[in-house]
């Protein structure tokens, strides 16, 4: 790390701290030339894969794409702005957790049905019958029969 007082090449870490809730380093260093200090901050570079669209296309991941489609399927909800964070944050991170540096859009989609279905199933059906683009009334009554048998199986065990 080259010190930013007289540029030498050569520092000392002083100290090292967690900080961010664990997500940063913290280092307070000394430059061994002009004994200046000077704090640095590390962090992991997590990149989120690239998205491959139906079409073939390619885009980079896009936080507020999701966070707003989420929102848009929760609206006059009662989901907390917090349980949204949380399950944003489960998202985000079973994508990197495949390692995959490009994954199909609808993988995307199906995270946030499995997120929307333990928040508020309103908001997965919502979200559903646009992702899954039904077709006509029929459609929804089978996803919703779905969600009912759903119940009935995790009610017996």
């Amino acid at each position: 790390m080259h010190c930013p007082f007289c540029n030498a090449n050569e520092t000392k870490v002083v100290d090292s701290r967690l900080v961010a809730e664990g997500q940063q380093v913290r280092r307070r260093r000394e430059c061994v030339t002009c004994s200046e200090r000077f704090t640095t901050y590390e962090a992991a570079e997590l990149l989120m894969p690239r998205l491959i669209k139906a079409d073939g296309s390619r885009q980079p991941f896009d936080d507020e794409k999701l966070r707003a489609g989420i929102h848009r399927a929760l609206e006059k909800r009662p989901v907390s702005i917090e349980e949204v964070e949380a399950s944003i944050s489960r998202i985000k991170h079973r994508l990197r957790a495949t390692g995959e540096r490009e994954l199909p859009s609808r993988q995307v989609g199906e995270e946030v049905m499995s997120e929307l279905r333990k928040l508020d199933e309103v908001a997965y059906v919502r979200f559903a019958s646009v992702y899954r683009s039904f077709q006509d009334i029929n459609e929804f009554k089978e996803e919703i029969e779905r969600l009912s048998e759903q119940h009935k199986s995790e009610g017996e065990g």
